[in-house]
């Protein structure tokens, strides 16, 4: 038994994750390829290898003609029943080939073709194990900048973070790990090309699917995340179960869960709504923290009229307008904000038959809705 040409194949197959029998056929090529270096002849050569003891075999097959046309390939009837009368027409001729070693230009040239084809195989095996893994979560090690993008290691390949998938407030350092999220795999020449992020909205979406079971379950389901990478993400979720709060599923017991993925995103704050059919109250849960009075969606426009209290506008706004362009992103809809004053002098309410169920404080010049005060003064203590 040829036991160290068994025990390479079987370090070759864990190193490069190639299987055996690629390994075993590129070897087969590779001896067919020195044969004929060395016999000087362009014959139908073949090798079978063992697969059990590693030990090989060559020989030819020639097909049994009247007139030969092509030696390389034909015996004519004669010539092979020099070999045994039993052949005739049409029959497969089969020798066997022997001789000792190979040269050493043919010996070459079959390291080669095993080299080659050892080198395709592994970049395809690399390609196909990150391609089933695109929009997947994944650990590397980071390895250096190169001009504004940076190298990481995710063990079998190394993929590139361009500039633009890079959160600006991570600072990445060298040999420390990181988790990133598989962008997109090209299978190029050289081999494959792996793009990788840190700011995908997506990113978020697998962090949640890896730390909450019912999302897992298909009891929850996010419907859509909104996000602006090292700073703040919105994201809308579902239940399919009566029983089962989305909201308190994601959040976890003490914030157990919520924060396990904040603390994976650098701090990154995140808000969790309740995804709804109707536009409207889609809407307006996306522009929670704020509170809102009402709110006009044009479904067919993409389009929406807020109204908010006074004292609320810029909480529904945000700072920079970052909660209305969160709200805008996660539902899709171009979202106008007004505040309840700016509404009754433009006329909104009387076009709408608004009634009037706000109250209004002329020395706090804050507007209140009847039964909610106390929740409005808490929130806005908070956010101060």
């Amino acid at each position: 038994m040829n036991k160290e040409l068994l025990d390479a194949l079987t370090v070759l197959e864990k190193e490069k994750d190639i299987s055996r029998e690629v390994i075993i056929e590129a070897i087969e090529g590779s001896l067919v390829t020195a044969c004929r270096n060395q016999l000087g002849r362009n014959e139908n050569i073949r090798v079978h290898m063992d697969r059990e003891t590693g030990d090989y075999e060559l020989y030819s097959e020639m097909t049994v003609v009247e007139e030969v046309t092509d030696p390389g390939m034909e015996i004519s009837l004669e010539d092979a029943h020099k070999i045994s009368p039993k052949y005739q027409v049409g029959d497969i001729v089969r020798q066997d080939i022997e001789f000792k070693s190979f040269s050493r230009i043919a010996a070459q040239n079959a390291k080669n073709v095993i080299l080659q084809k050892l080198r395709e195989e592994e970049r395809k095996s690399v390609y196909d194990r990150y391609c089933s893994r695109e929009h997947q979560i994944i650990t590397g090690v980071i390895q250096r900048h190169i001009g504004k993008n940076i190298s990481i290691n995710l063990g079998k390949a190394d993929a590139i973070m361009p500039e633009n998938e890079q959160v600006k407030t991570e600072n990445y350092r060298p040999t420390e790990r990181i988790k990133v999220m598989v962008l997109k795999v090209e299978d190029t020449p050289k081999g494959p090309h792996i793009v990788v992020s840190r700011t995908h909205p997506d990113l978020v979406r697998r962090f949640f699917e890896a730390e909450v079971a019912e999302i897992k379950q298909g009891i929850v389901e996010i419907k859509a995340v909104a996000r602006e990478a090292g700073s703040r993400t919105k994201m809308a979720v579902v239940s399919y179960d009566e029983a089962v709060d989305p909201i308190g599923a994601c959040v976890g017991l003490n914030g157990t869960r919520v924060n396990a993925v904040v603390d994976e995103l650098g701090g990154e704050k995140i808000d969790i709504i309740n995804w709804s059919d109707n536009s409207a109250e889609l809407i307006e849960n996306a522009l929670s923290p704020a509170k809102v009075i009402c709110v006009l969606a044009d479904d067919e426009e993409k389009e929406a009229l807020v109204i908010v209290p006074d004292f609320q506008l810029s909480l529904a706004i945000g700072r920079t307008g970052q909660n209305a362009r969160l709200a805008a992103k996660l539902t899709n809809y171009k979202i106008d904000i007004k505040s309840e004053t700016e509404a009754r002098e433009t006329g909104i309410f009387d076009e709408i038959g608004y009634i009037d169920d706000y109250t209004s404080d002329d020395s706090e010049g804050e507007y209140y809705e009847e039964g909610y005060e106390e929740e409005y003064v808490e929130e806005e203590e908070g956010n101060e």
